[in-house]
């Protein structure tokens, strides 16, 4: 929005041309998400405590969590909101990729606001029944996939980037729209499931996100993309300001999900922010990459994968609980060594990823 009026007042002063800068930008959509995080986050809280709207604890997990109980949830509301006006006053309006994102946050974030609503508010320990919550993540994600299907305007936009193999980038057609699926509800659950600690979703998703605003500059820019022979994405660039939004916004919701955690941040924040980290390696064509870089929330939708498997074929637990961080929290390791060891393997992850860029 900002950036229009940059453009317009530019013609009468030289100065308001640094806006036309992609950097400058990003560093502003950091600030902004940021300080709204920081200035309206104790606000959500005590609105959210007034409101009596609390986490509900499982009764068969660890009893380390029994204390959490009652302590403020749907604060993702406070990320999606930080988000969305930083990307609406900093990005380029223009861009249909901008719209993209927005529209996978807001409608995952509608989502996983309907199911805490339900558990939280009206009491309902089943929230969203499953078969409704997926169907509606379904007819989102199939619309998204859709739309980028018949609207993209150069064969790179559909294609299948493998890491490390520079001259492998078969063409999916029609599957374009299967694997993207696959993609925006697959990583929506992942980062779901990886939400149960203090901490520990948001940090990777910060990660995550740094990596892809990288990914997304050196796409958008003809010079980098054929430097390191990856697909030229002149919309990309973009992509920046809107990771860099989720940035922000990710680490003034840390400042209050830290552990002890003031607030959590519920179904609202985890299946909106994992949609929307699916939907951008989609569009700078790293769907590969995002399974590795988001090794930990891999690891997550394994455990659970595997030991409701396990249960039902040989009636037997692989782990102690799942998803894996319970595990460990029932082994006897305490919270903040979890969080803070699956904190550095998320670093390790996207470092990897990051590397596939150069080592093909």
């Amino acid at each position: 929005m900002l950036v229009w009026l940059a453009e317009y007042l530019t013609q009468y002063f030289n100065a308001f041309h640094v806006f036309s800068y992609l950097t400058f930008r990003a560093i502003l959509g950091i600030l902004t998400s940021l300080l709204i995080s920081l200035y309206f986050g104790p606000k959500l809280i005590a609105y959210l405590q007034k409101m009596q709207i609390g986490q509900v604890v499982r009764s068969d997990g660890p009893e380390s969590h029994f204390s959490k109980s009652g302590t403020p949830t749907m604060g993702g509301l406070l990320i999606l909101g930080s988000v969305l006006i930083s990307s609406l006053l900093w990005a380029n309006l223009s861009n249909k990729y901008v719209w993209v994102v927005l529209f996978v946050l807001v409608s995952f974030g509608t989502i996983g606001f309907i199911d805490d609503y339900r558990k939280v508010i009206r009491k309902d320990p089943k929230g969203l029944i499953a078969r409704w919550k997926y169907l509606w993540q379904s007819l989102f994600a199939i619309m998204t996939a859709v739309f980028l299907y018949v609207t993209a305007e150069r064969p790179a936009e559909t294609a299948l980037l493998v890491p490390f193999f520079k001259d492998v980038m078969p063409q999916l057609g029609i599957m374009f729209i299967a694997l993207s699926y696959f993609v925006i509800v697959g990583t929506s659950n992942a980062v779901n499931l990886t939400d149960g600690l203090d901490g520990l979703a948001i940090v990777p998703t910060i990660m995550v996100a740094s990596a892809f605003a990288l990914i997304a500059y050196v796409s958008g820019n003809v010079n980098f993309s054929t430097y390191l022979n990856i697909p030229y994405l002149p919309h990309a660039s973009e992509l920046v300001v809107m990771c860099a939004g989720i940035i922000g916004a990710g680490l003034g919701f840390l400042w209050f999900n830290t552990y002890p955690a003031q607030v959590f941040m519920g179904d609202v924040g985890s299946l909106a922010l994992g949609a929307v980290l699916g939907v951008i390696a989609i569009l700078v064509r790293q769907e590969i990459v995002l399974f590795i870089m988001g090794g930990v929330f891999v690891m997550e939708t394994m455990s659970v994968i595997l030991q409701v498997g396990s249960y039902k074929l040989r009636g037997q637990r692989i782990f102690r609980m799942a998803p894996i961080h319970h595990h460990y929290e029932l082994k006897g390791w305490p919270e903040p060594r979890v969080i803070v060891r699956f904190w550095i393997l998320s670093i390790m992850f996207v470092l990897v990823g990051l590397a596939t860029l150069k080592l093909r």
